[in-house]
Parts: C-alpha cells; structure tokens; sequence
C-alpha cells in the first residue's frame, strides 16, 4: 500500500528557519486550496514527531500563523484553518503584499539578478501559482 506524501516538509541546510518554512507552507496550502478554512492541521506534536524537529519550532510556526489570522484555535479540536478575511479593495491588497514586494526586489538587486531576472523570475512563479490565482482583480 503506497504511503501518502508527507504534508511538510523541512530541509535544515537551506538558510530558511524551519519555523519559517512551516509557515510558508501552511500558507501555500492555505492559498493552493490544499487546506481549507474549518480544516484541522495536525498538531505540534504530530508534526514535530514526524519532522524530527524541537515541538517548540513547530509551536512557534503555529503561533505565528494564529497571529496573522490564518489559524485559530478550536477549544477541543485543536489548530484550524480560519476563514479567510478579504480585503475590501484593490488599494488594500496590494498594500498587503507591498511590504513583500518591496523586501523580495531588494534582496534580488542585492545578490545580483536584473529587472529583467527578477520579472522572469516571477512570472515563473505566476506560472507555478496559477491554480491559486481564482480571485479577480
């Protein structure tokens, strides 16, 4: 009987925080439609057992997600994914994700890539999202 794919995955040689790799990815999740508000996510233990890694990581993740409102907890239940709260304007979404923008064309410049690498660059991960991309603009 073949196993299913594991639903995280860490790599502790890649210069990302594991907590922030958790992060990223029950985002991605989130986004993808993979998890959806009302699912349970597995728990701190469960998830630091079947990573290898400290419980206090895999809490800091799950904090850090319940801070920014994409989990919140269900007495009895455990961690869930929250219904997602939009963003009453297209001013208000793309001041969301400015900060980020703005912090990946930085870090971009930075280690060498051009505009034009950097554009490219995203319209590779446009392409790669674009099961995601449901919402109008």
């Amino acid at each position: 009987m073949p196993r299913s794919q594991p639903l995280f995955v860490v790599h502790a040689s890649s210069g990302v925080p594991i907590y922030r790799q958790l992060v990223d990815q029950v985002e991605t999740l989130v986004a993808g439609g993979r998890l959806r508000p009302g699912d349970l996510v597995p728990s701190v233990r469960q998830v630091a057992a079947a990573l290898g890694v400290n419980p206090m990581t895999v809490s800091k993740a799950w904090s850090r997600l319940e801070a920014d409102g994409v989990l919140i907890r269900d007495r009895g239940r455990g961690m869930v994914v929250a219904q997602r709260q939009e963003p009453a304007s297209l001013a208000d979404r793309r001041e969301e994700v400015r900060p980020l923008v703005d912090r990946a064309v930085t870090h971009a410049l930075h280690i060498g890539l051009t505009p034009t690498q950097l554009v490219a660059l995203v319209r590779e991960s446009l392409e790669e999202h674009r099961s995601c991309m449901h919402r109008p603009s």
